[in-house]
């Protein structure tokens, strides 16, 4: 039996994308649970993963090892869909072994499971582990299992977002139609990366709105150099972003999870660093400064 596949390139497509997200996701379940390791990784085809991201870890046993769909705990996961756990993982008899060796040379014994589903494809399995056969509080099972839905939330917003962004309006009244949802998308992104106290996992969601802003820029349309970039703060921006598609105060508050009163003060501010005298004229000149898609 060999503990170790070469996935060829076929494989890879769409695991390098992933990546990064599965590595903030590893590094927070590690921070807030404590476990002396964490690691997973994203899919890397239909029926396998890879394990690239290892905190904790004394060997390379685990990295870079590929679990199939439905061996070991982590691939009965995968099939499952749902959490799995062991607290003695050499004598567990609800999961194959083909992965002892690796998993024994590190030293675990307690191991949780936790795959990652996104549309209903398993995109990645988050692991956290103890190397004593010790039950896994519900603490700790509960923690795994919420990293998982944070980074579902993040690849399903990512992907969304790539979605929109592989799409530039020619100018047609249906393609209108659909850059209306595109400036809808960047809106729900904003209020989103708002709502997400993982730090890194915020940053992603603000650059990926930088990104929906720049689709929206006309390249050959250039600003005159003495035009300096109006610095908006985030709060300002997440405002402007639902007057764009058209909410009134009150809609943009409930969305945003502020006060009436406090969305009118940030658009009142944001059009007086714009310049602008209405309420379009704010939009508008925050898409000709890349503020806005």
């Amino acid at each position: 039996m060999t503990f170790r596949d070469r996935p060829h390139a076929g494989m890879l497509v769409g695991m390098g994308d992933d990546a990064g997200a599965v590595r903030s996701a590893v590094l927070t379940l590690h921070r807030t649970t404590g476990l002396p390791m964490v690691f997973g990784g994203a899919l890397s085809g239909r029926d396998r993963m890879r394990i690239t991201e290892l905190v904790g870890n004394t060997t390379d046993s685990l990295n870079g090892l590929v679990v199939r769909h439905g061996n070991g705990l982590g691939g009965k996961s995968m099939a499952t869909g749902r959490p799995m756990w062991v607290s003695n993982y050499p004598c567990a008899a609800s999961i194959s072994h083909d992965y002892d060796k690796p998993v024994g040379r590190e030293g675990l014994l307690s191991i949780v499971a936790v795959p990652v589903v996104v549309r209903r494809r398993v995109r990645a399995v988050l692991y956290g582990a103890l190397r004593e056969p010790l039950s896994l509080a519900d603490r700790i099972v509960g923690a795994a299992v919420q990293a998982a839905r944070d980074l579902e939330q993040d690849l399903a917003v990512r992907d969304r977002a790539d979605e929109a962004l592989a799409w530039r309006p020619p100018g047609t009244p249906d393609a209108a139609a659909r850059w209306e949802e595109v400036r809808a998308v960047h809106a729900e992104l904003r209020a989103l990366a708002e709502q997400v106290a993982d730090a890194p996992t915020r940053d992603r969601l603000r650059a990926m709105t930088l990104r929906l802003a720049a689709a929206g820029l006309d390249p050959d349309a250039a600003e005159p150099a003495a035009a300096p970039r109006p610095v908006l703060s985030p709060r300002e921006v997440d405002v402007l972003s639902y007057v764009a598609i058209g909410c009134t105060n009150a809609e943009a508050a409930a969305r945003l999870g502020l006060l009436p009163e406090t969305v009118k003060s940030y658009l009142r501010s944001a059009m007086r660093k714009l310049d602008a005298h209405t309420r379009l004229e704010a939009v508008t000149s925050a898409r000709r400064a890349g503020l806005l898609p």
